[in-house]
This record gives structure tokens, C-alpha cells and sequence, in this order.
């Protein structure tokens, strides 16, 4: 039987738009919030530092991608340029790490929904849940749509909060926390309120709030023409963060002064209130919520791909390998998005803490994988220097860039280890990785297609 294959029907407007989507999620609309709690304005330099950072990963990966058509995602140049290990563990954590996230996108889902209705968190998760199931199951090209429309959406509500935020300042609007002014950057403690400390423990959120932007990766296989399509989504991540990210942090924050928000909802909310506009502030939070669903989305469709690409492997007869007529990975759909409403779980079970422990582990989950893409990249460079020279999409300043940003990602890690919130998380996710390299000891000889 011939191997079942992925359709390129992602066009450029759909990786354009996914790569967006990629970029602004959950971690900006809810979990910005407790990570200025934490960091006061410095939170800016934070999202700029990491920004910075997760846009040389992505040049790796961009230069990997294309230097072998046969590249369907990391996993697949993890295992020529690491190793056969480093495939099997950075696909199966990935999967991991969507799965917390898609479960941190469920949950909130469900905090947003409690805006306007007195009913329990898990119920609208659940139903949006099967929602999301039920639309991918359809085809790939749905949820590119899907996500072109919902990124949409996010864009138009950022450029708003912006362009009102601009206004307010130039008239120096007064709300009930005072007047609207770049001063409320400095003027509150500083732009390190809670002092250097407070900066650094910020990071476990930030890094979180960039989770996806990879996905641009995982979308190769199913994207028509991908080395035109890929450089250009990847290329513009730059001005993506510098915009989306350290634009409307520094508008909400000369609306409102830092502490005046909270880490429990949504600052961009909270903005629209403050500011006097109740119904906006409705409509806001139907924005997030769609983040939120957005997120959950391109969560089952990550986890679902990554599972099928690791069913190939097993020469591609087992279940995850199988796709339905629509030439999508049901099966491994269905299991992911079974594994996903945990979440929901979470969510009935401790509704308080379910959001920070999610968060926590998928932040650690992912620097791993980005790890594992800039170790890919130098290898890559130190093995194959004939396909170093042909790249059409060299990476920058690598390997010495390489080196500095596995240095950051080592010591935030480090900095989890100083933080109650995150101490639990980090020292128990190892487990995870023994259990990876447990059952790949024990697994047979993997098939290569």
C-alpha cells in the first residue's frame, strides 16, 4: 500500500495568518496580566529579550526546513543531525507541550466565558472543545481558514486598543486610575518595580506567551510552496512582536498604571473598562475568548500532525498513521483531543491553580524543542557545510548566536527554580523526559520512509 500523505492545501495568506496566530494567543490576552504583576514595565524588556530570542530559533529552523524537501518538521532533522533519541523525545514532548497549552487555551476559554455567565469553567471548555474537534476533522485547509479568520480578529482588536490608547494620550484622558500618560511607565515604582527579581520570575509567562511560533514548522508538509511561504512568515516575526507584544503592552500600561491591573483577567478587559466603554469591554472579551479558541486550535492541529509523523516512523501501519478521506490524521486528532480535556478536568477539579501549573510545564517543554532545533542547527553547520553554502535562508550570526540563546533558555529555567509558582513544575517535568528515554530504550528499531 502506498503511504498516505499530508495535502498542501495551506496557501501564503494561511501561513502568513497562522504564523501570526502563532505569535499572540492566551499568554498575551490572560497570562500578561500576572507577568506584569510580576515584572511592572519591565515586562516590555522581557517580551523584547525572548522576542528576540525565539525569532533566531525560528531563522534555525526556517534554514533547516528547506534544506531537505524530505523534512516534514523538527523531528525529522533532530534525528539526522542528534540523533534517532532526539527525534522520538523532541516529538513526543512536543506533543507534550501542545497538549498543556491547548489544556491552558481550554481553561481559559472558560474564565472568559464567566464574564458574562455564573456557570462552572469546564463546561464551556468542554463544549468548545468538541466544536474545535468536529471542524478539523473536516479538512486542512478548514483550519487554515479558520485561523486566517480568527488571527484576523486579534490583529484588528490590537490595532484598536493601539489607536484608542495613542488618542487617550495625546488628550490625556482621565479615568478612574488617573490620567492616560507615558509617565505611568516610571511613575509607579519605576520600570523595575519589584526590583530585578521580579523581572526575572516574569519570564516562565513570557516565554509562554510566544509558545507557537514555531508552528509555522509543523505546517510545512502541509503547506504549497513552502520555500517561499516559510521565509516570508518567518521573516516578519520581528516586526510582529515588536507590534503586537511591545505595542500594546506599552499602551496598556500608559493607560493603566501597572498595578492597577490584575493577574486574574485579561488587561486588555480591564483597559476597556477603565477607559469607560463597557460594551468594548464585552467585546473584547469575546476577542480573547476567540484567542483562546484560536490557540486550543492550533493546538489539536500541532499535537494530531506531530502524532502522525511519529506513526510514520513505526513505517507508518500503526493506527496514528492512518488518514481519513479528507487526508487528515483523525486518529491521532481524536487522541490528542481526548488527552486535551484534561484540561477540562483541571478546571473543575482546581480552577485557581490549573492555568499557572499548564503554563509552567508547557514553557519548559518548549525550550527543550527550541533547544533541541538550535543543537539541530549547529550540527547541521558543523556536518553538512555543502548545504550550509546552497542555503537560500542562511540563519544570522549563528553559531555564536546559537550558543547565546541556549544561555538564556538555561537560565530562565533556573530562574523557575526561585519562584513557588514555578519551583513544583520545573522539578517535576523531568519525569517526563525519563519516562521518554525509558520507553525509547525499549522500543524496537524505528522504520525510516
Amino acid at each position: 500500500m502506498a503511504q498516505q500523505e499530508l495535502k498542501r492545501d495551506l496557501k501564503n495568506r494561511h501561513v502568513q495568518l497562522i504564523a501570526i496566530g502563532g505569535t499572540i494567543g492566551t499568554g498575551l490576552f490572560l497570562g500578561s496580566g500576572k507577568a506584569i504583576q510580576q515584572a511592572g514595565p519591565s515586562i516590555i524588556l522581557a517580551y523584547l529579550i525572548v522576542g528576540i530570542a525565539v525569532f533566531f530559533v525560528m531563522r534555525a529552523l526556517g534554514e533547516l526546513l528547506l534544506s531537505n524537501a524530505g523534512y516534514q518538521t523538527f523531528t525529522d532533522f533532530a534525528v539526522d543531525y542528534i540523533g534517532p533519541w532526539a527525534g522520538f523525545v523532541t516529538g513526543w514532548t512536543y506533543w507534550f507541550c501542545w497538549i498543556m497549552t491547548a489544556m491552558a487555551d481550554i481553561i481559559a476559554v472558560g474564565v472568559y466565558v464567566q464574564y458574562w455567565f455564573d456557570i462552572p469553567q469546564w463546561i464551556p471548555a468542554l463544549i468548545c472543545l468538541i466544536i474545535l474537534l468536529g471542524l478539523n476533522l473536516l479538512t486542512v485547509k478548514l483550519f487554515g481558514e479558520l485561523e486566517f479568520w480568527f488571527a484576523i480578529i486579534k490583529v484588528i482588536t490590537i490595532l484598536a486598543l493601539i489607536v484608542i490608547g495613542v488618542i487617550l494620550l495625546v488628550i490625556g484622558f482621565e479615568t478612574d486610575a488617573g490620567t492616560v500618560s507615558v509617565k505611568n511607565l516610571w511613575e509607579h515604582g519605576g520600570l523595575f518595580p519589584n526590583g530585578v527579581g521580579g523581572f526575572l520570575l516574569s519570564f516562565q509567562m513570557v516565554v509562554f506567551a510566544f509558545v507557537g511560533v514555531e508552528l509555522v514548522g509543523v505546517s510545512a508538509a502541509e503547506t504549497a510552496n513552502p520555500r517561499k511561504n516559510i521565509p516570508s512568515a518567518i521573516n516578519k516575526i520581528p516586526m510582529r512582536i515588536l507590534f503586537f507584544y511591545v505595542g500594546a503592552l506599552i499602551v496598556l500600561l500608559t493607560i493603566n498604571p501597572w498595578n492597577q491591573l490584575s493577574a486574574e483577567s485579561s488587561p486588555f478587559v480591564k483597559t476597556f473598562t477603565l477607559v469607560g466603554i463597557p460594551v468594548a469591554a464585552g467585546i473584547i472579551n469575546f476577542v480573547v475568548l476567540t484567542s483562546a479558541a484560536s490557540a486550543c486550535n492550533s493546538g489539536l492541529f500541532s499535537t494530531s500532525r506531530i502524532l502522525f509523523n511519529l506513526g510514520r516512523q513505526r513505517g507508518g501501519k500503526g493506527p496514528l498513521a492512518k488518514l481519513n478521506k479528507n487526508a487528515v490524521p483523525s486518529n491521532a486528532l481524536i487522541t490528542s483531543t481526548v488527552v486535551v480535556s484534561i484540561g477540562t478536568l483541571l478546571s473543575k477539579l482546581i480552577p485557581e491553580q490549573a492555568f499557572g501549573i499548564v503554563t509552567t510545564i508547557s514553557a519548559i517543554c518548549f525550550i527543550w524543542v527550541w533547544s533541541i532545533i538550535l543543537i539541530s542547527h549547529i550540527r547541521y553547520m558543523k556536518t553538512r557545510p555543502d548545504l550550509r553554502e546552497k542555503s537560500t535562508f542562511k540563519a544570522p550570526l549563528t553559531p555564536f548566536i546559537n550558543y547565546v540563546v541556549l544561555a538564556l533558555f538555561a537560565f530562565i529555567l533556573i530562574v523557575m527554580l526561585f519562584s513557588e509558582a514555578t519551583r513544583v513544575a520545573l522539578l517535576m517535568t523531568p519525569l517526563w523526559f525519563i519516562l521518554l528515554f525509558v520507553l525509547y530504550s525499549l522500543r524496537g528499531k524505528p522504520v525510516k520512509y
